[in-house]
């Protein structure tokens, strides 16, 4: 019941602006906009005006708006409220819709809004969803769009918000639904002799329909990277240029560099983009054996962060790469990411300190570039990706920026990708399975026509989970409760 109580909330950001709104969503608000406004509003026009307390003084003067149901946000009449920013102001206005809410509508003695509250986070939008004026994903694309870290990735939701990403979707389903009638005929009418599989080429439109849904899922996984982007860590023995190379990427002074060893103690954080890819750049504590309490607490997080990480920086330092304990203590940490780091977790070699490093006078061998450091400081070649390059000077970090994005999985796509999210991914490969799983059904001889029905149902509920047509309340509450309060 508590889905069809009237609601209100400030649904701008907290802090001070030059504009701040107040926003209610509920069923016949014209007693609350009289009592709010002292008149009645004409719908979906800007109204300047006082808004008024219980006495009648004004709190502020500002604009209302209202927009009557379905044709507003929410699909239920919307009542908005935009009066200056200040914090207090927008909390009296909004103690004052309480208020009102509660009290006695004039012309009928009964409350002018009754069971008026205050909003959950999420709950105008999902209001909205469940109102039918969005899918679930465009619900999610109004969340993304708000957390966007990159230009990239605000386009991409907003493409998402507009419904490209749903039509791709629903596309995918229609095509499945047409497949799953031939397949229901031919379980309601076993005795025609006509096989509706063959002469309506369900082979042939299983086949299409993967693929679709292939081209479907790889531009799902580089829209999930838009969004999330990934978690790199640096990592390496202490003095190996971990905090110069943080500074780098990011362009600024984030990270204290001295030539003390244990300089850095805790992580450092920092998110760059890359063609507009957001990561997550980690800097940690060296690693090495340590007496050091609070050094030792430093390691141990750098191991955590590294363990969740997407991706590895494993710094090596050129000019020590022949010193018998370095290398000595770079095998132990090799060792130690074997143990540690779960399958998962790409590691990238980076060789820092190339300007330190003497060049040849000419390349020792045809394949070096000279970019290269000399053979003599050269380590033996790693099956992981690695780079050279000088934190202090940027020589080589368009190298390791490239192999990043290698690492991340992402690709040139043209303009025109959607947002999406590791859920969206996930309902696919799902789907994809189910598909699979029904093409093995359909090539088989013999096999039972029910089992390639199932497998189609089940695909089309992995594809229904993503807009919400088929979406358990229990997926809606964890979706929903990451919103802004008056979103």
């Amino acid at each position: 019941m508590r889905r069809h109580d009237p609601i209100v909330a400030i649904a701008s950001a907290a802090g001070r602006g030059a504009i701040g709104i107040v926003r209610v969503s509920g069923n016949a608000l014209g007693a609350l906009a009289q009592a709010l406004c002292g008149r009645a509003l004409q719908p979906r026009m800007a109204t300047y005006l006082a808004f008024r307390d219980a006495r009648g003084q004004p709190i502020d003067q500002g604009l209302a708006l209202y927009f009557p149901g379905p044709h507003s946000y929410t699909g239920e009449d919307v009542l908005e409220l935009q009066a200056h920013g200040g914090p207090v102001v927008l909390q009296l206005l909004l103690a004052r819709c309480l208020e009102a809410g509660a009290g006695a509508d004039p012309a009928t003695g009964r409350p002018c809004l009754p069971g008026l509250r205050l909003a959950q986070p999420g709950e105008f939008t999902e209001r909205a969803f469940l109102n039918d004026k969005i899918d679930l994903a465009q619900a999610e694309a109004i969340a993304d769009l708000i957390d966007a870290s990159t230009e990239a990735a605000a386009r991409s939701a907003s493409r998402s918000l507009s419904g490209a990403f749903s039509a791709g979707i629903h596309g995918l389903r229609d095509a499945l639904i047409a497949l799953r009638t031939l397949v229901e005929a031919s379980l309601d009418f076993p005795e025609e002799e006509t096989d509706f599989l063959h002469q309506a080429d369900a082979r042939g439109q299983l086949s299409r329909l993967r693929q679709a849904l292939g081209a479907v899922l790889q531009q799902a996984r580089q829209g999930a990277l838009l969004r999330d982007g990934i978690e790199v860590v640096i990592a390496g023995q202490p003095n190996a240029g971990k905090s110069s190379l943080l500074n780098a990427l990011a362009g600024a002074e984030l990270a204290i560099v001295t030539p003390v060893a244990g300089t850095t103690r805790d992580k450092v954080q920092q998110t760059i983009q890359i063609e507009g890819v957001p990561l997550h750049i980690i800097d940690t504590a060296g690693l090495r054996a340590s007496d050091d309490e609070v050094e030792r607490i430093g390691i141990a997080r750098s191991w955590e962060a590294m363990a969740a990480a997407d991706a590895v920086l494993f710094l090596h330092d050129l000019t020590r790469a022949q010193t018998p304990k370095y290398i000595a203590d770079d095998a132990e940490i090799e060792r130690a990411l074997a143990r540690k780091l779960p399958p998962g977790v790409a590691v990238i070699d980076v060789w820092n300190k190339l300007d330190c490093v003497a060049a040849p006078t000419a390349p020792t061998a045809p394949t070096e570039s000279a970019a290269a450091p000399p053979a003599s400081a050269r380590p033996a070649p790693s099956p992981r990706p690695t780079v050279h390059l000088s934190a202090r000077t940027g020589q080589g970090l368009d190298g390791l920026r490239r192999i990043l994005l290698e690492v991340a999985g992402w690709q040139s796509v043209p303009e025109g990708i959607c947002i999406a999210r590791a859920r969206h991914v996930q309902a696919l490969q799902m789907a994809a399975a189910h598909l699979e799983q029904a093409a093995d059904q359909l090539q088989a001889r013999g096999s039972a026509l029910e089992l390639l029905a199932e497998e189609l149902r089940l695909a089309q509920n992995a594809l229904d989970s993503i807009t919400g047509a088929f979406t358990s309340d229990d997926l809606l509450g964890a979706i929903f409760a990451r919103f802004c309060i008056g979103k």
